[in-house]
């Protein structure tokens, strides 16, 4: 018989929109995939670093990126969440502000230089000193985190016994919930068994999203071939910090982890100097999850397998977030799924698993899909 789950329309917590002409068909894979709503990242170019459009300086504000993702499609979403991109000029008025003005759910804290369009961050240390995280505290705005420590030496960066990730969560998250106790943080895209470990020890007002490259996939797999579509940020890492994940978000009573999938388009994914950071989900995403819980022996065909697939993938977010669960529905179905690459406007995007394969392909087969 083949394995059927009606499942709430989910939302995903952490994708990238990118801009102009690129929205409306990544918006259209999004809905595609039984999205309900989204949190979508500010780093675009300028950043999405200002509340309103009255306030002063030349970056994009929240309620002209809101408009933008409206206008693309987003209007069949039940809710979207825009994060303030926090930099140098974020000030503790700018939250209260937005906050009382209903437009500003959360914000983003990016290290400097730690992902694609991040150099207008600053260190967390600024934000802890100058108002703005107890600004956060104060109003109710919860803070997503770029979970790592960046400006390290290469052993430092990404060693077998630390690396960027598991620095910030061992040396600088704990002196951050000890500061702001009351602060709801999400520990974004974590990827690490520190990562875990710090979340699970943490109190309620901590919780993590986690992507399905992630839970899939090990940096052996990112060097074997160099499958450059699975390079992002932060690093997939080791076979224990797999096993933790899996462990994390199948555990039947998960309540702090759910699905984010860091979905992020690149028309060119490697250029003459580097490799973009991201990986394409859009459109696959709850399939590649279902995959996930698969390969972690979760037998999703009897009523705790899909329990706990259903509190990580539409539960546990929308509870965090204080969002209302979907009342409308999706299907998803243990039968095979071809998938293509993704035709844009901006050019041609490579879906994950297609980037995958071990020759060069336009298309792969998927063991789940969604109706």
């Amino acid at each position: 018989m083949t394995t059927t789950l009606t499942l709430p329309k989910w939302y995903d917590l952490h994708v990238h929109f990118r801009q102009g002409d690129l929205i409306k068909p990544l918006i259209e894979q999004h809905l595609q995939m039984g999205c309900a709503g989204v949190v979508a990242m500010p780093n675009t170019i300028p950043p999405v670093a200002k509340v309103f459009e009255d306030e002063p300086g030349n970056d994009l504000s929240i309620q002209e990126y809101n408009k933008a993702l409206l206008e693309a499609g987003g209007t069949a979403f039940k809710n979207i969440i825009i994060p303030l991109y926090l930099t140098a000029s974020t000030t503790p008025h700018m939250i209260e502000r937005g906050a009382k003005g209903g437009l500003l759910k959360s914000a983003k804290y990016y290290p400097p230089h730690a992902t694609t369009n991040s150099n207008k961050g600053v260190d967390l240390s600024y934000y802890m000193d100058n108002g703005v995280l107890k600004a956060l505290q104060d109003n109710g705005v919860i803070l997503n985190v770029h979970g790592e420590i960046h400006g390290l030496k290469g052993e430092e960066f990404f060693g077998r016994e630390t690396n960027a990730e598991v620095s910030f969560y061992r040396e600088v998250a704990p002196r951050l919930v000890d500061k702001f106790p009351n602060l709801k943080i999400v520990t974004e895209h974590i990827t690490s068994k520190a990562g875990v470990e710090f979340v699970q020890q943490a109190g309620p007002n901590v919780a993590a999203s986690v992507t399905p490259q992630h839970l899939l996939y090990t940096i052996g797999d990112l060097l074997q071939g160099l499958k450059y579509h699975l390079y992002c940020m932060p690093l997939v890492k080791y076979e224990d910090d797999l096993e933790a994940l899996r462990k994390a978000v199948t555990s039947p009573d998960n309540i702090k982890f759910f699905a984010g999938t860091d979905s992020a388009p690149h028309a060119v994914k490697i250029t003459s100097c580097c490799g973009a950071a991201g990986c394409y989900t859009g459109g696959i995403a709850p399939q590649l999850y279902a995959d996930a819980f698969e390969k972690a022996g979760i037998d999703l065909g009897g009523p705790s397998g899909q329990e706990a697939f259903k509190k990580f993938l539409c539960l546990n977010g929308p509870a965090f977030y204080g969002l209302v669960v979907s009342t409308e529905t999706f299907i998803l179905t243990k039968e095979p799924q071809e998938i293509g690459l993704v035709r844009t406007p901006s050019g041609t995007i490579t879906p994950l698993p297609i980037g995958m394969q071990s020759t060069p392909a336009t298309k792969t087969t998927l063991p789940w899909t969604v109706r």
